[in-house]
């Protein structure tokens, strides 16, 4: 059973000053619950149609209308969770990190913390205008990993400032990644979907890289953020590990 003040608590977790006020953010389906539980993040509430796919205390039972109710998704999983939101750890000013400078889309969001997790990025720097990593679009697609992955939200011209690690950013004019000597720990930065990297971030930037176009037209005018980033992570971890 799912009571009206739970229903409006869920409810409210669609926006983010909510999930700000009460520390507190949705997750749904059992394997995305399954790994956040996994992963040691503390448990609100669980609210599911089938307990025994999921082994966790204050869990209720819920029918299908109720989850259809309080669910964010087109078509309601068979359980939802509330969590609380892990308090941030301390910054290490070392390894292979990427930037997001302004990356609004929650999906986009969500495929890069993936794609940290996927490739050893242990901690991601966000600028202070990138969608929040606990946007119920961005947990789902996140499938778990963003309990894996350090998230920092911060000014990332101050940050690079005080940093001493090599500075990348993709660019149409920049060196050919695939030719380039690519360090074992650095920062790369990805910009806005529609923008790129803004204009300060630029100015921060120690080494310009491309991804060639091998098409034969050559019309192509750029990639999905999210796609640019599994490429040079690739690129980057191939080097290293070489």
């Amino acid at each position: 059973m799912v009571s009206k003040s739970q229903t409006k608590l869920i409810t409210s977790l669609q926006q983010k000053k909510y999930r700000d006020q009460t520390g507190l953010f949705v997750g749904e389906g059992p394997k995305v619950i399954a790994e956040l539980l996994q992963e040691g993040l503390k448990l609100q509430s669980l609210f599911t149609t089938d307990a025994s796919k999921i082994s966790a205390e204050n869990h209720f039972h819920s029918t299908e209308a109720e989850l259809k109710k309080i669910s964010f998704l087109k078509t309601a999983n068979t359980s939802l969770a509330v969590f609380e939101i892990p308090k941030p750890k301390p910054l290490q000013d070392s390894g292979l990190m990427v930037a997001l400078d302004a990356v609004r889309d929650p999906g986009n969001l969500g495929t890069i913390i993936r794609l940290c997790d996927w490739f050893g990025v242990q901690q991601l720097l966000c600028s202070k205008d990138t969608t929040d990593c606990f946007n119920p679009k961005v947990v789902q697609a996140t499938m778990g990993s963003l309990a894996r992955v350090q998230i920092h939200y911060l000014s990332l011209s101050e940050y690079f400032e005080k940093t001493e690690l090599p500075i990348y950013g993709g660019f149409m004019e920049g060196k050919n990644v695939y030719s380039e000597k690519l360090p074992k720990d650095g920062i790369v930065v990805m910009g806005n979907e529609a923008n790129g990297i803004s204009e300060e971030i630029i100015q921060k930037i120690t080494h310009k890289i491309n991804i060639p176009r091998f098409g034969k037209t050559q019309k192509t005018e750029s990639l999905n953020v999210a796609t640019a980033t599994a490429i040079l992570l690739s690129e980057f971890r191939r080097f290293t590990e070489m």
